[in-house]
């Protein structure tokens, strides 16, 4: 199935969605250790990034500084759409919310300051509900 490519029709439908937990950004020296299961994994020149839920960076020690909540907008995006992302980011800036956007297959997933959730995610439901 085609994602949807229509800004207006993907803003109206986004549907924010707040994922159970906290995650953090940990990044690593070498490798992804053996049983780790992170969300998101980035290859950077420095090392591995991930994201993980705080208590499974806990336990395993690995340090972070970032706590954020997961939020996934419930329509399916073609990842050619132009303007999601940015549409998204301007509107939680303008409400001083700092936003890390990561584009799966299907969804946009958004990682906000955990503190910063709800306010997120009703700043997004408005803006959905403005494109209707």
């Amino acid at each position: 199935m085609a994602g949807e490519s229509d800004l207006r029709k993907l803003l109206s439908g986004m549907r924010p969605e707040l994922n159970p937990g906290r995650y953090v950004y940990c990044t690593l020296a070498a490798r992804v250790p053996v049983g780790l299961q992170p969300i998101v994994t980035v290859a950077e020149p420095e090392g591995p990034t991930v994201v993980v839920a705080q208590e499974e960076a806990d336990a395993l020690g690995l340090p972070y500084e970032y706590v954020a909540a997961w939020i996934t907008l419930r329509i399916h995006s073609a990842l050619e759409a132009v303007g999601l992302t940015a549409a998204v980011a301007t509107r939680l800036a303008a409400e001083g919310i700092s936003c890390n956007v990561v584009a799966g297959f299907h969804h946009d997933h958004l990682f906000v300051e955990a503190a910063d959730a709800e306010r997120a995610v009703a700043t997004l439901e408005k803006l959905a509900a403005e494109q209707r």
